[in-house]
């Protein structure tokens, strides 16, 4: 993952020191069409230090009537900002499986990299948005072609 077009980087850590500067982080969920799911952020929003790890949560739950495999795409806005929105832990990283009417809580850990306040592309940047969008993951169907026994090999 390059940071690029929004993309979001991993970490293990976040920095032992927070900034001063603070950044507001907001939080976007959507699931395609043919996904029946309901997923929300917990908070729309959170007002966080540059360089402070935060968790937060999404709430998911599967209105179908069958157990759906979910897999999460994300990005950020502005896109600029992507390579500095450091994630520590994510639902995301993982397929989700949900059971019929099953409703779950999904993390998310991650800091703002203090090194967005270096870059001239980014030193005005004040919010972030971090957005979701959940997908059936349509599972591979094998055909399996069988042949009768003739009695003959």
């Amino acid at each position: 993952m390059t940071g690029y077009g929004g993309t979001t980087q991993r970490a293990e850590l976040a920095p032992e020191q927070a900034s001063k500067e603070m950044i507001t982080v907001r939080f976007d969920a959507n699931v395609s069409r043919n996904l029946k799911w309901k997923f929300t952020p917990v908070q729309r929003s959170v007002h966080i230090h540059i360089g402070e790890e935060k968790l937060i949560f999404f709430k998911a739950e599967n209105d179908s009537d069958r157990p759906v495999t979910g897999t999460a795409t994300f990005n950020v806005t502005p896109e600029v900002a992507g390579k500095y929105f450091k994630k520590i832990q994510c639902f995301c990283f993982t397929e989700q499986t949900l059971e019929p009417g099953e409703k779950a809580d999904m993390s998310v850990s991650f800091f703002i990299d203090p090194g967005i306040l270096n870059d001239t592309n980014t030193k005005r940047v004040s919010e972030i948005t971090l957005s979701y969008t959940f997908f059936e993951k349509k599972q591979k169907t094998v055909k399996v072609i069988s042949t009768k026994d003739s009695g003959s090999l």
